[in-house]
């Protein structure tokens, strides 16, 4: 991580571009990240710990929350579930560990983003910027109507998403998910596309979009091990089948699964991935 700090943190001025709380116990990482956050026009709150972040949650709702998942007395994991009981906000966690059960635990808790340190200040304003984008654009304009299809059906108003009349538990970003292929039914979308067209990023980790296809599948098929709602197309990406069943439903199923168990296949390409001689299978 570029550890040298902006040298001032210019006062914050009315009409900032938001409000973040960071949380992290490492003096020197907050210092730098409060600093980029100043330059770039935010209005930043600093906690050290776990129950000075929820002190300071409660007095001052922020706008976005950067979240480190280490923490002492508390760890981030605890405290964005705490947050998440008030209602959403946007979270970026940052971790030294980028295991996939740890993303994957962190997305349940309701964070948006995972940034794993080292990283760099400037990566993480653009990731703040995004996510906030995102969040903002998600309170629709006047006019946006309810979506339906396949047993779903989403109220963009409302945040509210349900299927066969049973309520989801669908994560901010899970809700774009959904809500984008809702709009684009039986159309196929790679994982790059769907990072830039539901979320606004430019740059990530594509294994990202894998994960939040295999939660939201968690929710809304029937049986997500053979799903027939959000489909695996080879080489290409996903697409949502709102004819749950058409032709090749079961056959597609099969593979769709199979791919997002990670058993040697990119879930979104068609050409097995075989581990050089001698090496460790990924």
């Amino acid at each position: 991580m570029e550890n040298t700090p902006p040298a001032r943190h210019p006062a914050p001025v009315q009409g900032a571009r938001g409000r973040v709380l960071v949380v992290d116990d490492d003096p020197t990482v907050a210092e730098v990240v409060v600093g980029y956050l100043h330059r770039a026009g935010y209005t930043v709150e600093q906690a050290g710990d776990g129950p000075a972040a929820l002190t300071r949650f409660a007095a001052h709702r922020p706008d976005l929350v950067v979240l480190d998942l280490m923490l002492p007395a508390m760890d981030g994991f605890e405290v964005c579930r705490r947050m998440r009981e008030h209602g959403p906000v946007p979270v970026i966690m940052l971790t030294a560990r980028g295991d996939e059960e740890d993303r994957i635990l962190g997305l349940e808790t309701g964070a948006d983003d995972y940034v794993t340190k080292p990283f760099s200040p400037r990566e993480l304003v653009l990731r703040v910027d995004s996510v906030l984008r995102r969040a903002r654009a998600a309170v629709p304009a006047d006019g946006a109507g309810p979506l339906s299809g396949g047993g779903l059906s989403l109220d963009p108003a409302a945040r509210q998403a349900c299927r066969d009349g049973r309520g989801l538990a669908l994560t901010l970003r899970e809700f774009d998910l959904l809500a984008f292929l809702l709009r684009h039914p039986g159309k196929a979308f790679g994982r790059e596309e769907l990072m830039r067209e539901v979320w606004g990023w430019d740059f990530g980790d594509l294994s990202t979009v894998t994960v939040h296809i295999r939660r939201l599948r968690g929710k809304v098929e029937t049986d997500p091990a053979r799903p027939r709602l959000i489909r695996t197309v080879w080489g290409v990406g996903y697409r949502l089948d709102l004819d749950e069943e058409g032709p090749g439903t079961h056959a597609d199923a099969d593979r769709a699964g199979a791919g997002d168990r990670h058993d040697g296949v990119d879930p979104a390409a068609a050409v097995p991935v075989v581990p050089p001689t001698g090496g460790r299978s990924r």
